[in-house]
């Protein structure tokens, strides 16, 4: 028979007066089911609603397929939907449904292969990804103990195997070969992160334990020398040195020996600030006598007479002696300025001594000797070049002789 697309379901069923209701198919009609104490167009409804469903699930399915859901999954509820139809007690256009079923079962074998290609491109994609974590957790268990930064490597690891169980749960599901034979070397390569940082904890916090007994004896030592005052020092200063020289001996530890031995140093240097403090109230009168000595002294900058000048500092250094010590403070300032006088002093009896030197005086003499004569020959040169209006031959003459007169002047004669 020919089947009409209508939305009326008159077309694909009827009601006999007993009430059995039936289907019509291409064969024929089907049975379906009766709807005593009703009218026709009551029961027809029923089985109407019934394929309803039935045309529901179809479509809820074809959505699937659409979606790219496991074209297994698709295939299994094709034929279980395929079953259902073929005995369905519904009234409807179920060549239709059987139809549209049989497109979807169409598409599975091309949804199949679509499907496991990219399951397989997934998988492989998985499977670089894992492998990167283990070459990056083999590259952390291969590195120096001694120069590996703990607490960044055990933030990697950490981060390394959150990544792992991420992917795990999230990714796909790997060949059980393949990911047993990453996760024994990821394994390894943890295990190997773990022996290697307790191993340098262990051997670090041995050396520990012996900065730390290094450590206390300086502190006890300098602890000891407060009897001393001032006087432990230098004491201290050597211990200091010996303490920069004695390693590290933990954070919470080292504060703590660096706290006792800096309160050792403090006792030592407060009594050497009392100290000072005396002397320098001691020693101000003497500061007070040698600056007025150096307002005496530093006249002699700009003096010019030897014998003054020596005769005068060697007085000054004389009481100089006799004043004795002035605040620590001020001992270099004044002896820098007492210095540059008798370096001016000094250079007085240098300029002197090459002026009358013999063998510099003789030297002098017959050098200015020397100048004089070529004087003479070359002021006539210059007399005759004039003469003769030569240019160059002036030029020259005038340029010889004023070099021989500033030697001249230099050898003061």
């Amino acid at each position: 028979m020919t089947r009409v697309t209508t939305t009326d379901p008159a077309p694909w069923g009827r009601v006999d007066d007993e009430g059995n209701v039936y289907v019509r198919e291409n064969d024929g009609e089907r049975h379906v089911g009766q709807y005593p104490d009703a009218t026709p167009d009551e029961a027809l409804a029923y089985y109407t609603r019934k394929y309803a469903d039935l045309a529901g699930q179809v479509g809820l399915l074809e959505q699937r397929s659409r979606a790219g859901a496991p074209a297994a999954d698709i295939a299994k509820t094709v034929k279980k939907l395929e079953s259902t139809i073929a005995g369905a007690n519904v009234v409807g256009d179920l060549a239709s449904l059987a139809e549209r079923l049989g497109a979807l079962r169409g598409n599975v074998a091309e949804q199949t292969e679509k499907q496991t290609a990219e399951s397989k491109a997934l998988v492989e994609a998985a499977l670089v990804a894992r492998e990167e974590l283990v070459v990056q957790a083999e590259k952390l268990a291969a590195s120096d103990p001694a120069t590996t930064q703990w607490k960044q490597a055990t933030a990697t690891l950490d981060e390394l195997f959150a990544t792992w169980q991420k992917q795990q749960q999230e990714g796909p599901r790997l060949p059980k070969g393949a990911a047993d034979d990453l996760w024994k070397r990821f394994r390894a390569a943890r295990t190997t992160i773990e022996q290697h940082r307790r191993a340098f904890f262990a051997e670090l916090d041995s050396a520990h334990r012996d900065v730390r007994k290094r450590k206390l004896e300086l502190v006890e030592k300098a602890e000891g020398l407060a009897g001393q005052g001032s006087a432990g020092i230098s004491t201290y200063r050597d211990l200091l040195e010996q303490w920069k020289n004695a390693g590290r001996a933990g954070k919470r530890q080292d504060d703590a020996l660096w706290a006792r031995f800096k309160a050792a140093g403090d006792l030592l240097y407060a009594a050497k600030s009392e100290t000072d403090a005396k002397e320098n109230e001691e020693f101000s009168e003497n500061l007070a006598a040698k600056r007025a000595l150096l307002d005496e002294a530093e006249p002699l900058l700009t003096e010019k007479d030897l014998v003054k000048a020596r005769e005068k500092l060697t007085g000054i250094q004389r009481r100089w002696d006799l004043i004795g010590k002035v605040p620590r403070d001020d001992v270099k300032p004044i002896n820098e300025r007492l210095r540059k006088v008798e370096n001016a002093v000094k250079s007085l009896e240098e300029d002197n001594w090459r002026r009358t030197n013999p063998e510099t005086k003789a030297r002098s003499q017959g050098l200015a000797s020397q100048l004089h004569a070529a004087i003479e020959k070359l002021q006539v040169e210059l007399d005759e070049a004039k003469a003769g209006g030569d240019a160059r031959k002036v030029k020259a003459a005038e340029e010889a002789l004023a070099a021989r007169k500033i030697w001249l002047d230099a050898l003061g004669d």
